[in-house]
C-alpha cells in the first residue's frame, strides 16, 4: 500500500453517471480521468495512455493539453493501464475493472525520472566493510 502512496497515482469510482446531470461526465462503458505532474500538479499533455485487456492491447490514446484522456465503450473486464512519456517514470495501474453499466475516473500523478539512479557502492563488493 505504501508503495502505491509513493508512485503518487491515486483513483476514485465515478459510478453510473446520471444524464439528467448538467455536471456528469462521461458516459455507461467509458474511463477517463487526468494525469498530472506529480510536483507542481500542472496537467500533463501527449501522455501515452495504454488500455490492455488479457495481455491483449485493446486502445492507445494521449492526454490532451490539460491532461485529459477518455477511453469509449470499452470492453467489460480487468484492465492493466500503462501510463509513460518521456522524461517520467512509467506508472501501471493493473486490476482496473470496466463494466457495462458504470463509468470510471482514474486520475495519475507522474513523477519525473532523476538523471541517475541510486546504486550500490562498488566499493562495497563482497561484503568487505
Amino acid at each position: 500500500m505504501l508503495a502505491i502512496g509513493l508512485l503518487g497515482f491515486g483513483f476514485a469510482h465515478a459510478g453510473t453517471t446520471d444524464p439528467t446531470d448538467p455536471g456528469a461526465t462521461g458516459k455507461k462503458d467509458d474511463l477517463n480521468g487526468v494525469v498530472i505532474h506529480a510536483e507542481s500538479k500542472k496537467p500533463l499533455k501527449d501522455v501515452s495512455v495504454t488500455a490492455i485487456l488479457v495481455s491483449k492491447k485493446e486502445k492507445v490514446v494521449m492526454t490532451d493539453e490539460v491532461g485529459n484522456f477518455s477511453f469509449d465503450e470499452l470492453k467489460p473486464g480487468i484492465y492493466k493501464f500503462v501510463f509513460e512519456k518521456a522524461g517520467f517514470r512509467k506508472i501501471t495501474k493493473e486490476k482496473v475493472v470496466v463494466r457495462t453499466d458504470e463509468a470510471f475516473q482514474l486520475n495519475i500523478e507522474m513523477i519525473e525520472n532523476s538523471d541517475y539512479e541510486i546504486m550500490p557502492s562498488p566499493f562495497n563488493v563482497g561484503g568487505i566493510k
